[in-house]
């Protein structure tokens, strides 16, 4: 809400900046979402290492 909030602001006080930046936002949620796709993955790597880092500590019944 407070985002849409402020885009009125923008469109108010500066209209073609506020329609500049509603066209162009799709186009960088496009070019950026490889690289969330990518921090998705690096995430689920590193879980899974960190899994198997402490796997033999949960065997042999650590803390929790």
């Amino acid at each position: 809400m407070t985002g849409f909030v402020l885009w009125l602001l923008l469109l108010v006080f500066c209209w073609p900046l506020a329609l500049a930046a509603l066209v162009l936002y799709p186009l960088v949620w496009l070019l950026l979402l490889p690289f969330r796709v990518i921090g998705i993955a690096v995430g689920g790597v590193l879980a899974l290492l960190r899994t198997l880092v402490f796997l033999p500590a949960r065997v042999l019944g650590g803390h929790r």
